[in-house]
Order: C-alpha cells, then sequence, then structure tokens
C-alpha cells in the first residue's frame, strides 16, 4: 500500500487558490515560519496558539510572544489565542507519562490540540482548520493527518492536510528562524520531552 502523500494534497488546494479563512494551530513561531509564508498564498490564516502541553507558563508566555513577533513582522496572519491551561493537557495525558517520546502520549497531545483547534474553526465560521505540528521532522505526519480527518468528520470543518517538512520546508523553517532572530526552543515543550 503507498503511503499518502499529504503534500501534494495541500499543494492541490493552495494551486486551486480557492481558499477561504484557514485556522491554524501553531505551537511556536519558528514552526509557523514556514507554514504561514505557504499558507498565506491561498488562505486567509488566522494563527491559533493553544498549547497545554508547555511545561510552564514562562515558556507558553516567551513562545507566544515570538509568535506574536512574528506575525507583526510578516503579516501573514491575524492571531486568536487561548489561555494556557496545563490541566488539559494533564487530564488528556494521564496515565501515558512513562511513554516514550513520539508514543501513544504524543497521540493524546496532537489530538487535544487539534479537537480545540477543530472546535475553535467550527465556533468561528473557518473553511478550513490545519496545523503547523507537521514541520517537523519529529512528528508522525500521517498521525496527525489521520486525526485531522476524523476530527473534519466529527465537526464538520474541512481539514487542511500537511506534511509541511517536505520540500525542504523543516530546513526553511530554521532559516526564516535565523533571519527573524526568533528563539528556538530545544524540545517540544511538555515535561516528559525533556526527559529526552
Amino acid at each position: 500500500m503507498n503511503a499518502v502523500n499529504y503534500d501534494e494534497r495541500m499543494r492541490a488546494l493552495i494551486s486551486e487558490g480557492k481558499g477561504g479563512k484557514l485556522l491554524l494551530h501553531s505551537c511556536c513561531a519558528p514552526c509557523s515560519s514556514y507554514c504561514l509564508k505557504e499558507t498565506a498564498k491561498a488562505f486567509r490564516v488566522t494563527v491559533f496558539y493553544y498549547n497545554p502541553n508547555l511545561d510552564c507558563e514562562a515558556e507558553y508566555v516567551k513562545r507566544k510572544s515570538e509568535q506574536l513577533r512574528f506575525l507583526r513582522e510578516t503579516g501573514y496572519a491575524d492571531f486568536l489565542d487561548c489561555d494556557y491551561s496545563p490541566e488539559e493537557f494533564a487530564e488528556a495525558v494521564e496515565g501515558y507519562e512513562q511513554e516514550p517520546e513520539g508514543g501513544a502520549r504524543c497521540s493524546r497531545c496532537f489530538r487535544l490540540r487539534l479537537e480545540k483547534t477543530a472546535r475553535a474553526a467550527k465556533a468561528g465560521g473557518f473553511d478550513y482548520f490545519g496545523t503547523t505540528l507537521t514541520v517537523s521532522p519529529l512528528k508522525n505526519a500521517a498521525l496527525i493527518n489521520e486525526i485531522g480527518y476524523e476530527l473534519q468528520d466529527l465537526y464538520g470543518v474541512k481539514y487542511l492536510p500537511s506534511d509541511f517538512k517536505k520540500r525542504g520546508g523543516y530546513y526553511e523553517s530554521v532559516a526564516l528562524s535565523k533571519q527573524y532572530g526568533l528563539y528556538r526552543q530545544n524540545y517540544c515543550g511538555c515535561v516528559y520531552s525533556q526527559r529526552k
């Protein structure tokens, strides 16, 4: 069985140029940089900053301020914030704390953040929802997209498939981070990823 090319699916939507309103979940400014550069070609993008997985409020605020600075400097998107709510992450991963990085705990975290994005997209009248998480070479893009499609069916808002790391997307995000002097963290953000 051939693997699904999620990047190709996204490119087809972008090249159609129909666009519409996209609510794009972002974990941080560095990851969002390339993703916004690409999606802003076809969509009116709003960044949805929902990251209850971050290990402390100081890290949350630091990443959020960098996200806002990047948006101000580029004009790529509007911004929709959520309050820092670590209890939502703790509840979602309860019992999975000892799972290895990239395992079942991470899939629960992906679902938590994507579901909140899908609900917000439906409530806000967006045409699409998506996430920047697939830009990371450490994240399972196939799993993230499977979750996105499940939530599309559940909430009735189209999911934007992606594998932003393809075609050098991850490396371009690194270059854009350097260009804009963005704070680039060395762990996903949760306390469990710091163990590794």
